[in-house]
């Protein structure tokens, strides 16, 4: 076996552990989600009310991940993933549910929240499959939106001396 799919497996899974957030694309947009790292895999909990939206990730498709690093944001890796929802009462379910959990914030409803989240929400699998995806060239970035909004004005001349001067009073 080639040490490239080895070496491509631990980078997917030490960036995609230590990030707090990960981008998502199935068949829609990108979206940022929240998600724990269990089982060589992403789990993410969602399409439920008060909970992330899950669009467009269908189970038995794949969808793209791409994983920014936590503190500068910029793309570290992104993979191919496998989508599969996790069927509430299973041993996999109990056990991704019993992690997300813990990593779920300002939940409302904590002491009823995974029997809510068995009736109302998604667990959804993100498996890796194959190799890390090249970085493509350039941003990335979309080109905004036509409009008529317009920048503020230049600052007024006098508005720096304004200012020096609070600084000035403050200072004292």
């Amino acid at each position: 076996m080639s040490q490239t799919p080895l070496l491509d497996r631990a980078l997917i899974e030490e960036a995609t552990k230590k990030s707090g957030l990960i981008w998502v694309r199935g068949t829609g947009p990108s979206r940022a989600l929240w998600h724990i790292w269990l089982d060589g895999a992403a789990h993410l909990i969602g399409d439920g009310p008060g909970e992330q939206p899950l669009p467009g990730l269908v189970d038995g498709s794949t969808a793209e991940v791409t994983v920014p690093s936590k503190d500068k944001g910029a793309r570290l890796v992104s993979w191919t993933a496998t989508v599969r929802d996790l069927a509430p009462g299973t041993e996999e379910w109990d056990t991704a549910v019993a992690e997300l959990k813990g990593k779920r914030l300002n939940a409302p409803d904590a002491e009823q929240m995974t029997a809510r989240w068995a009736r109302e929400c998604r667990v959804v699998r993100l498996t890796p499959e194959g190799d890390t995806r090249p970085h493509p060239d350039g941003s990335l970035a979309a080109v905004p939106l036509t409009t008529s909004a317009t920048t503020r004005l230049p600052a007024p001349a006098g508005l720096p001396k304004l200012l020096l001067k609070r600084k000035r009073r403050s200072g004292k």
